[in-house]
């Protein structure tokens, strides 16, 4: 047996969940399971690929301080508290996920990549890792998005003679001084990169599909619910999630508004191709660039489910709540409508309540009835 209780061997160890992935979504299900008497790794096993603690938190660039993040919603049972805004969000996200691992004693098994989830012996699904395979009753997905970034395909784009990066390796502006950028994108990620960037580029440009939608005054409930309620009914409808921030604009903060005023927040359009030296438009109009930045999003990641065959014509995965459609014992967390930081800690607690319901009638089944 190693440190988590696998066998040397790689036998098939046998548990009643697997949760995949220890981001927000992750940590907020493993913290529900245990909560209702779960013993983690005998009950439950948390898995995530990342080297350490922090979610796709860990990998954001160090500009991105903890006081310019949005919205970060506290884990459930241990809030985040005295924080120095000046931090790398990486570093104070990391540090608070690694305490709540330990507060809640939640042993996340680390590195293991799950390489598939299919059909297993006895109703249970198999799922194939790195330290071996595990058969479970039930699977909560929470791998989130971080690991498929969105490259978009444009004629010529091969023939760039310059750097392409997207923000999901995004090394912050420094590496960019002097340099003429070409900004592809128009949400949240993509105006911050382009704002930090234009203080040391020689040049940059903003390209974006459609016009940005700014958005004033405070986000509340109301507006919350709505934004959930238009991605929501997308999963629903089996179509591939667009996430919760795509919906809700841009927020118009101070920083925003000087941009605007300095021309930094000039949106163009979508070019046509890619040349050698930049991008071309379809009037015959050029810009030269030595980098092409696309901040242009995630997909979710869930190849890994593949065998199960839970896709929809759409594209996506049909879910009603966290449970996809075509399997009761496969739950998604942090996907869709729950890909926020207070929609995962839901999630979270929803899909273990319905996951409860399935491993009692699971109970039921396998004990002798006794007749009086």
């Amino acid at each position: 047996m190693n440190e988590f209780g696998v066998r040397d061997d790689l036998g098939v160890r046998e548990v009643d969940v697997v949760v995949i992935g220890s981001g927000q979504a992750g940590l907020s299900a493993a913290y529900h399971l245990r909560r209702t008497g779960l013993v983690p790794d005998r009950d439950f096993v948390v898995l995530d690929h990342a080297p350490r603690p922090g979610g796709a938190w860990q990998f954001r660039w160090p500009s991105l301080t903890y006081g310019k993040v949005h919205g970060m919603h506290a884990l459930p049972g241990m809030e985040l508290t005295g924080a120095d805004g000046r931090r790398p969000s990486s570093e104070v996200i990391g540090d608070y996920f690694a305490a709540y691992e330990d507060r809640f004693d939640l042993r996340v098994h680390r590195p293991v990549e799950v390489r598939a989830v299919r059909e297993g012996e006895g109703g249970r699904l198999l799922v194939e890792t790195s330290e071996g395979p595990y058969a479970t009753r039930a699977l909560i997905n929470a791998t989130g998005t971080w690991d498929r970034p969105f490259w978009p395909r444009y004629p010529g784009q091969e023939t760039f003679r310059g750097r392409q990066l997207h923000t999901a390796n995004y090394p912050g502006p420094q590496e960019f001084a002097g340099l003429r950028v070409i900004v592809v994108g128009g949400g949240a990620s993509g105006t911050q990169h382009l704002m930090e960037i234009a203080e040391v580029a020689a040049e940059t440009t903003w390209v974006t599909r459609r016009e940005p939608v700014y958005r004033e005054g405070p986000f509340g409930e109301a507006e919350g619910r709505a934004a959930v309620a238009l991605v929501e009914e997308r999963v629903r409808q089996g179509l591939p999630p667009q996430s919760v921030v795509s919906v809700t604009g841009l927020p118009l903060s101070d920083a925003v508004r000087e941009a605007r005023r300095n021309g930094v927040l000039e949106r163009n359009p979508m070019f046509d191709r890619i040349t050698p030296t930049g991008v071309a438009w379809a009037d015959g109009r050029t810009v030269d660039a030595d980098v092409i930045l696309w901040a242009t999003g995630f997909r979710a990641a869930i190849d890994h489910l593949a065998p199960l065959r839970l896709r929809e014509p759409g594209g996506g995965i049909q879910v009603e709540g966290t449970r996809a459609v075509r399997d009761e014992r496969v739950h998604l967390v942090g996907y869709g409508p729950s890909a926020s930081t207070i929609g995962a800690n839901r999630a979270g607690r929803a899909a273990v309540t319905e996951i409860h319901r399935l491993l009692d009638r699971a109970r039921q089944q396998r004990e002798p009835v006794t007749v009086a």
